[in-house]
C-alpha cells in the first residue's frame, strides 16, 4: 500500500525526480513478487518435496519389516547418543543383546536398544529390520513427511520473499548512490565560492 501512496504522491509532482519515480514503480514490482511469486515458490518447492518424502515414505513402509526379538542379556548403559531425537527416549530404552528371525528366515542377534524399562532373559519387543534381518530404523511416518515438506514450502517462499527486497534494497542503494555522484559534481561545478557570488566578500 506504502507502493502505491508513493506512487500516487509522485504522479504530478513538480519536484519528483525521476528516481523517484523509478523507485516507487520499484516498491509496486517488489510488493507484487512477494504475493504472487513467493506463495507460488512456497507450492513448488512445498509440492515436490510433499513427492518425494511420501515417496520416500512408501519405499521404506515395504523395505522395513517388524519382526519380534527375544533379549539375551542386558548390556551395559548405552554409550551417549549426540541425535537429540533420540535422546529424549532414551530413558525409556534400554540397550540388550537379543536374538530375532529376519524376514528371510535367518537367525540373526546382536546389540540393539530395547523400548523395555528393565529388560530380562526372555523378554520380547519389536524391531525394525530390513529385507535381510539387518536392524533398520522406523520408517518415516506419512505426517512426519507431511511437516517436513510444508516446512520446505514455507522456507522456499521466505527465501524467495527475502531475494525480492533485498533486490529491491540493492537496486534503490545503488541508486542513492548514483544520486550522491551527481550532487557531488553539481557541487564540484558550482565551485566553493557557490552562493556567496556578489557579497563582497
Amino acid at each position: 500500500m506504502r507502493a502505491l501512496g508513493g506512487l500516487w504522491r509522485w504522479r504530478r509532482n513538480p519536484l519528483r525526480r525521476t528516481t523517484d519515480l523509478i523507485e516507487a514503480w520499484l516498491a509496486l514490482t517488489a510488493v507484487l513478487l512477494v504475493l504472487l511469486a513467493a506463495p507460488l515458490a512456497g507450492i513448488a518447492v512445498g509440492g515436490a518435496a510433499h513427492r518425494a518424502l511420501q515417496q520416500s515414505v512408501r519405499d521404506q513402509r515395504e523395505a522395513r519389516h517388524q519382526v519380534v526379538a527375544t533379549v539375551i542379556r542386558r548390556l551395559d548403559r548405552s554409550p551417549l547418543d549426540p541425535d537429540p531425537e533420540t535422546s529424549s527416549t532414551r530413558d525409556a530404552h534400554s540397550r540388550v543383546l537379543a536374538r530375532w528371525t529376519g524376514p528371510d528366515r535367518t537367525a540373526r542377534h546382536g546389540t540393539v536398544m530395547a523400548d523395555l524399562r528393565v529388560p530380562r532373559r526372555g523378554d520380547r519387543f519389536i524391531v525394525w529390520t530390513d529385507r535381510h534381518g539387518r536392524i533398520a530404523g522406523r520408517p518415516l511416518e506419512s505426517a512426519t513427511a507431511t511437516t517436513h515438506a510444508f516446512l520446505a514450502g514455507f522456507g522456499a517462499a521466505a527465501a524467495t520473499a527475502g531475494l525480492v527486497e533485498g533486490g529491491r534494497r540493492l537496486i534503490v542503494w545503488r541508486m542513492v548512490l548514483r544520486r550522491y555522484a551527481r550532487w557531488d559534481r553539481a557541487w564540484d561545478r558550482a565551485g566553493p565560492d557557490w552562493g556567496r557570488t556578489g557579497t563582497g566578500s
